[in-house]
């Protein structure tokens, strides 16, 4: 499948499909959208250490790159896994202007290692950071209660409507810790109602630029 780099409308660049019409990332910014929807009304909801997170579809690294930088910034030990049936090169991960974006030059060897490090293995990137990246489809998941938080950053529903079903959520609802909380960018009426049939409540919060609302859900 076709892929490019393209830029957004925030500078930074994203990885775009021509043949699915999708992006890796909102087109009026993958920065501004990471820290809206993952950091501004997820991360940032915990104040206490450590912090367990999964991310479905790790993608470009963006949103764990991102994160590493809060959780330095503000004292914070985070254990972190993203999952991604289909991982992209280290070649193409590393022509993403991330870095430079987020003004975040000495730790561009810390971006460069989260792409190096191998699947399935867990590395500490640093003394409050560690990373595992697993490579597995998101009906494999299995985890029970082991995280506070998940970054739920799936292909669009028009493109994969499967991976929004009850069937994801209800494992999403199972790897929880409870009143964990998961963030993402949709707002469609069918996601929400998958949501609330596995036990979340869901609130809709203002979206990122480009996209009016989105979903914060939380397990009680």
């Amino acid at each position: 499948m076709k892929r490019e780099i393209i830029q957004t409308l925030d500078g930074s660049s994203t990885i775009f499909l021509p043949e699915l019409d999708e992006c890796y990332h909102s087109k009026f910014g993958a920065v501004q959208e990471a820290n809206h929807v993952f950091i501004k009304n997820g991360f940032t909801l915990f104040k206490e250490s450590p912090i367990a997170i999964l991310e479905i579809g790790f993608g470009t690294g963006l949103n764990a790159f991102i994160t590493f930088l809060e959780a330095t910034k503000n004292g914070l030990t985070v254990d972190y896994s993203g999952v991604e049936a289909y991982p992209i090169a280290e070649a193409e991960a590393l022509t993403l202007n991330y870095v430079e974006v987020l003004e975040a030059d000495e730790y561009k060897s810390t971006f460069k290692l989260m792409h190096e490090s191998n699947w399935n293995e867990k590395l500490r990137i640093s003394d409050q950071f560690s990373l595992t990246k697993r490579q597995q489809f998101f009906n494999e998941i299995d985890d029970i209660e082991k995280f506070d938080l998940i970054y739920f950053d799936a292909f669009g529903y028009q493109i994969q409507p499967e991976l929004w079903s009850t069937e994801i959520f209800k494992k999403m609802y199972d790897a929880l810790k409870p009143n964990g909380v998961l963030v993402t960018y949709a707002a469609r009426g069918v996601v929400k109602r998958s949501m609330i049939e596995v036990g979340f409540r869901v609130e809709k919060l203002e979206g990122p630029p480009g996209k009016r609302e989105m979903f914060r859900a939380i397990k009680e």
